[in-house]
């Protein structure tokens, strides 16, 4: 990728919230970091000029490509087809000037829309245009294999090897059909690493699996819409999110010392991710998870650590947790910011079973995303014992850390009769896109309560 002068880089800041005393023998530590991005927006805060593709313009800052579901299911009923068309337009309206973007219709191939010509187009007053217009043609009919919009979509991005910012935003309304899951798998594989995307499903057709499983991959993000009259907000917002992405490719490097394993590291807030199969060597007791872009933003990450054990009185350092940005040309990274995870043997009582508050809170947003997948797996199978202690133990946990998105959620699948202790009952009249949009929802967390 290209190498991002310093000057245009947000300011990275890093937090450990932890309790580092640990009993005498104990060998696992716990750390929440706290990862803070602020100064972001396309091109470091400096308007690009209208005209992108003038002599001298500064290179493009990113580059977007916009994936259409327009398999013959997108016309039934004829509002799902409309609704894409109007939430592209608006889309498109949303790019920048100066960034590079395509429309891509996706069926059982991917066909380009705009600019139609192998590459990308730079945005601005005409091109902005002449994609709306070209949005005529986006029309129903074919089958659906999102492993080739995703190749397509590789193709597009790669005939702007200068551009390190690539976002996709795919929208399907049916399952993956015309391909298999192994084909999926593989294009997944293929171009992971090379852009980020946001997956959304419109109706209730589709499958969470699949598109989390692309979304999971690609750093994006997965939702649901269940009505097509909500595609337009819904595009636009994520185009925005898109358009204030400074810096691509940041990492968050684990050291540990010797003889210490790291046990996972998972992002939890603002969703839960599970970054430990990520994990790439850089350097003796070191890896990078991927975080992917970053603009003014947010996330936690839970970083666990096996330790040696070591007797009261012995103090160590657990962890040094540092975001890194790949240099070109084979340069050392770019150290961005920096927090160390520590751990001191005590036989106070007291200091020895104190839990972090973060911690705790976070263990219970991941044990409460499970929960529910696990309780809508079962009630799927015909198993009601065990959907209902499931989505019982959501509840509860929805109820004790203040999760009220998920909780309302909840609720239009459960009759709640005691949320502290997790006592449900199935409804009766769930409607699919209800129990669609929890099991979509499910890994949104909220930030522990200060």
């Amino acid at each position: 990728m290209a190498s991002l002068a310093k000057s245009n880089l947000p300011r990275f800041d890093v937090d450990i919230f932890q309790n580092e005393y640990l009993a005498d023998g104990a060998r696992e530590v716990n750390a929440i970091v706290t990862v803070t991005a602020t100064g972001g927006g396309t091109s470091g805060g400096r308007p690009l000029p209208t005209d992108a593709t003038a002599p001298g313009a500064p290179a493009q800052s990113s580059a977007v490509v916009i994936l259409v579901d327009c398999s013959g299911s997108m016309e039934y009923p004829a509002t799902k087809m409309r609704g894409a068309r109007e939430a592209t337009a608006a889309a498109v309206d949303t790019v920048r000037d100066g960034v590079a973007f395509a429309v891509v219709a996706g069926t059982h191939e991917a066909k380009e829309v705009y600019p139609g010509d192998g590459g990308l187009a730079i945005a601005g007053p005409a091109t902005r245009a002449a994609a709306k217009e070209s949005l005529r043609r986006l029309t129903s009919g074919g089958g659906t294999a999102m492993g080739t919009w995703l190749a397509k979509a590789d193709r597009l991005f790669l005939s702007r090897r200068d551009i390190a910012l690539r976002h996709a935003i795919l929208l399907t309304d049916g399952k993956n059909e015309h391909e298999s899951a192994a084909d999926l798998d593989k294009a997944i594989a293929q171009v992971t690493g090379h852009f980020t995307a946001d997956c959304r499903g419109v109706g209730t057709d589709w499958r969470v699996d699949e598109l989390r499983k692309i979304s999971s991959a690609l750093l994006g993000s997965v939702d649901i819409v269940a009505e097509p009259s909500g595609l337009v907000d819904d595009f636009r917002s994520m185009m925005e999110n898109a358009m204030g992405k400074q810096v691509a490719d940041v990492a968050l490097r684990v050291w540990t010392p010797a003889n210490a394993v790291v046990k996972f590291v998972k992002q939890v807030a603002p969703s839960v991710e599970d970054l430990s199969g990520r994990r790439t060597e850089a350097g003796p007791r070191a890896g990078d998870y991927p975080t992917g872009s970053w603009g003014d933003e947010s996330r936690d990450y839970h970083v666990c650590i096996e330790v040696p054990a070591a007797g009261v009185g012995n103090v160590m350092l657990a962890a040094r947790i540092s975001l890194v940005l790949p240099q070109s040309g084979g340069a050392a990274p770019e150290v961005l910011s920096q927090g160390l995870v520590k751990a001191v043997w005590t036989d106070d009582l007291a200091s020895s079973t104190r839990i972090s508050p973060q911690v705790a809170h976070y263990t219970g947003q991941a044990e409460l995303a499970s929960s529910i997948q696990e309780g809508l797996e079962a009630h799927r199978a015909g198993d009601f014992t065990r959907a209902t202690a499931k989505l019982g133990a959501a509840v509860r946990i929805a109820h004790a850390t203040g999760n009220d998105g998920t909780f309302k959620l909840l609720q239009k699948v459960v009759d709640v009769v005691d949320p502290k202790e997790g006592t449900v009952r199935f409804r009766k009249d769930v409607s699919e896109a209800d129990s669609k949009t929890l099991e979509t929802r499910s890994t949104k967390t909220v930030r522990v309560k200060k």
